[in-house]
Order: structure tokens, then sequence, then C-alpha cells
């Protein structure tokens, strides 16, 4: 489907009921292409879990605040 921008603005609920069912929807000014309204893909946006991989990652050596702790005690003595 296609439509004007002026007719974007005046009907914009409609046209995202319609691509939220799936429909593309392109806008033309002066019978130009200039964008598509099309339906966001959920399943691609969401970032993986990542709570396995942090599980995994085993902590070696001192922590970072003993490592400043120990660098400043050695600095002052």
């Amino acid at each position: 489907m296609e439509v004007s921008v002026k007719e974007a603005r005046n009907s914009i609920g409609t046209l995202l009921d319609r691509t939220q069912k799936g429909e593309e929807i392109l806008i033309s000014r002066r019978g130009k292409k200039v964008a598509r309204l099309v339906p966001v893909d959920i399943s691609e946006k969401r970032l993986p879990d990542l709570s396995d991989f942090r599980a995994s990652i085993a902590v070696r050596g001192a922590s970072l605040s003993q490592t400043v702790i120990d660098s400043r005690n050695m600095e002052r003595y």
C-alpha cells in the first residue's frame, strides 16, 4: 500500500494497525517514495541471555578494589 505524507499524518493510527498485522506501507512525497512502515520483528531485536556466560567466567587473582588498596598502601610507605 502506498500513501502520501498528508494521508499518513491523518491516518497514522490506522496505518500502524495495518502494519502491526503484517502489511508494509510506503509513504510518498510528491509521488516519490520517501519512507516505509514495516512490522517490527521482536525476536530479532532481543539480546541473548548472558547469565550463563557470566557464570562461566572465573575470577582470577586479586579483586580490583584490593589491587587499588594495595597500590595506595605501597605509595604511602
